[in-house]
C-alpha cells in the first residue's frame, strides 16, 4: 500500500507523522470518507467541498487548493492499482508543542489512504440489522459543531461502544433537545406510508454526501420528501428504517429498541433507492484511470 503523506508517497510502514501533531494529541484536523467504485471515485468533488467547508469551520487552512487535493486523491488511488475500495482523506493541524494552542502549529498535515472497506456483514443489507438508542447525547451544536467532520470523534466513538455492549453494531443518537440526531456513523431515513423522512441537519446530523445523493434520488423518482424533527415514536411507528453513509451505502434496519419495524424486513422504498444508488455507482464519478 502506498500513502500520500504531503506531496509524496510511503510505504505502509514508513509512513509516519509526528508524535507532536495536534491531529494525534488533541483531535485538531479534519477528515473524509469516500467510496470508489468501477474506477471511478464517487462524489469527489462533493466530499472535497465539504473537507473544505469543515477546515474553514475550525480555522485550519489546507496548504492546497480544492483543485490540487481532487488530483492527489486520484493519484493515490491510481499508485494503489485500486479501481474499488475506500479512501479516507485527512488534513491534522500539523506538529506543535504540548499545549493546545494551533498557531505553534506551522505546517498543516494532508494524508489520504486508499484501500479496501467492508463496514458492515453482507447478511445484514439482504435481512436487515436491529440497532438500540444510545444514553450518549449527539454533541451540541455550540460545543462541536455536527456539521464538521472532526477528527474527534470521542462522542460518536462512545455511542459505539454502548451498541457493542448490546450486541449491536450501530445505534441511534439523539440530540439536547431528545430528537433523533442520527446514527454513530450514518444518516438515518424513516418510511411512513410510502412518504421519506430524515432528521434535519439543524438536529445534528451530519451533512451526509450519500444522504443528499439519497435524498436528491427520492426527488428524481417522485417520492414525497420531509426533514421534520424526528422522536422515538416516530421511528419504532415506521413502515421502514435504512441507514446511509459513504461507507454502509444504504443499509435496511428491522428492529430499533426490540420493536420490530414494519414487516421486519427490508421494505420496497429502500430497495428501489438502493438500486437506484448501485446505478448512479456505476455511472457516476471523478476517473482515475485516463
Amino acid at each position: 500500500m502506498k500513502i500520500y503523506i504531503n506531496g509524496s508517497f510511503f510505504s505502509e510502514a514508513d509512513a509516519k507523522i509526528s508524535v507532536f501533531d495536534h491531529g494525534l494529541l488533541y483531535g485538531d484536523g479534519i477528515f473524509e470518507g469516500i467510496r470508489m467504485y468501477n474506477g471511478r471515485v464517487f462524489k469527489l468533488v462533493e466530499h472535497v467541498e465539504r473537507l473544505y467547508y469543515s477546515a474553514k469551520a475550525i480555522a485550519l487552512n489546507i496548504p492546497m487548493t480544492q483543485e490540487e487535493m481532487i488530483r492527489a486523491v486520484v493519484e493515490t488511488c491510481k499508485a494503489n492499482n485500486l479501481g474499488d475500495g475506500y479512501i479516507r482523506l485527512v488534513v491534522t493541524r500539523g506538529e506543535g508543542t504540548l499545549g493546545l494552542a494551533p498557531d505553534r502549529c506551522k505546517k498543516p498535515q494532508v494524508i489520504i489512504i486508499a484501500s479496501t472497506i467492508q463496514l458492515y456483514p453482507e447478511e445484514l443489507y439482504t435481512k436487515g440489522m436491529s440497532i438500540i438508542t444510545v444514553p450518549t447525547t449527539r454533541n451540541h451544536h455550540n460545543a462541536i459543531n455536527p456539521a464538521i467532520k472532526s477528527l474527534n470523534y470521542l462522542n460518536n466513538i462512545l455511542a459505539k461502544i454502548e451498541a457493542s455492549n448490546a450486541g449491536v453494531q450501530e445505534a441511534i443518537m439523539l440530540n439536547s433537545q431528545g430528537y433523533v440526531a442520527e446514527c454513530t456513523g450514518d444518516n438515518i431515513f424513516l418510511v411512513k406510508r410510502n412518504q421519506l423522512f430524515t432528521p434535519p441537519l439543524s438536529a445534528g446530523a451530519l451533512y451526509g454526501i450519500t444522504r443528499g445523493t439519497v435524498l436528491d434520488l427520492a426527488r428524481e423518482a417522485g417520492m414525497e420528501i420531509s426533514e421534520p424533527d424526528v422522536t422515538r415514536y416516530d421511528v419504532y411507528n415506521a413502515d421502514e428504517c435504512f441507514l446511509t453513509g459513504s461507507a454502509a451505502e444504504l443499509i435496511p434496519v428491522t428492529k430499533v429498541d426490540g420493536r420490530q419495524i414494519g414487516e421486519g424486513t427490508p421494505g420496497p422504498v429502500f430497495k428501489k433507492l438502493l438500486g437506484l444508488f448501485h446505478d448512479l455507482t456505476k455511472r457516476s464519478g471523478t476517473a482515475i484511470f485516463e
